[in-house]
């Protein structure tokens, strides 16, 4: 009787209609969230399909038993929640693939750190068992706070900078910050991130680090992007 009336749940919620669906993977998918920070590796192991694959923030494809195996508790010191706070399904017959948005709170040693997630998955239905067969975490880049330099030294990085004789970049002062862009192009607002470190805003990926001479003088920049430089050097006006 109670195999029977299992067969039917199970049968239900895959006939159900995709908001229902939604519904049931979304709790499946906040209850592994809140099994990532106690370290509970019951919970991902009965959600897991048997071959499924799990690729980490840092590009590291892990296999079902490898991911249990660094699954481990936050150490002492550290404590965190991890919410959905978006959440979409596409339905496929017996797969759904899920995209949700996740934002991280974690107080590590009595400081507030906060980071956010964007989550794309696959689940399989198997034998009327909806199972996670696949997930790709990545981490949503953010511009990082910006800090104040003093005006007269802000001259010190105005020019012209070149990477190629068809490919030129222009730093000019205005008023109390920076703006650079290609020459001939729009120019951007640049964000100290730190002395000689410069952002755009909505460009977290990128940074522009200045480089100086021996006399201590700015010699060129790398824009950074990914760890690969693309450098500039400065030229004459």
């Amino acid at each position: 009787m109670f195999a029977f009336l299992a067969a039917a749940i199970s049968a239900a919620l895959i006939a159900a209609p995709p908001s229902a669906l939604t519904q049931v993977l979304r709790a499946k998918d906040q209850a592994l969230l809140d099994a990532t920070a106690p370290g509970d590796r019951a919970t991902w192991d009965r959600t897991l399909t048997a071959d499924a694959i799990y690729v980490d923030e840092n590009g590291v494809i892990l296999r079902h038993d490898e991911f249990l195996q660094e699954l481990q508790p936050l150490a002492p010191g550290a404590s965190g929640h991890i919410s959905i706070v978006d959440y979409n399904v596409q339905v496929h017959g017996d797969a759904a693939l899920v995209v949700h948005r996740d934002d991280e709170r974690e107080n590590y040693h009595g400081q507030q750190l906060r980071a956010e997630y964007l989550m794309t998955e696959t689940w399989l239905n198997q034998k009327g068992e909806w199972r996670l067969a696949m997930v790709h975490t990545y981490v949503v880049a953010r511009d990082p706070p910006a800090v104040s330099i003093a005006s007269t030294a802000l001259d010190e990085y105005v020019g012209r900078y070149s990477a190629a004789k068809d490919l030129l970049y222009i730093v000019r002062r205005d008023g109390n910050h920076l703006v650079g862009g290609r020459e001939g192009g729009a120019l951007h607002a640049l964000l100290a991130e730190s002395p000689d470190v410069f952002f755009v805003a909505g460009q977290p990926r990128i940074r522009k680090i200045f480089r100086r001479d021996a006399r201590h003088k700015i010699s060129a920049f790398a824009d950074r992007r990914e760890g690969e430089d693309l450098v500039f050097t400065r030229v004459a006006n």
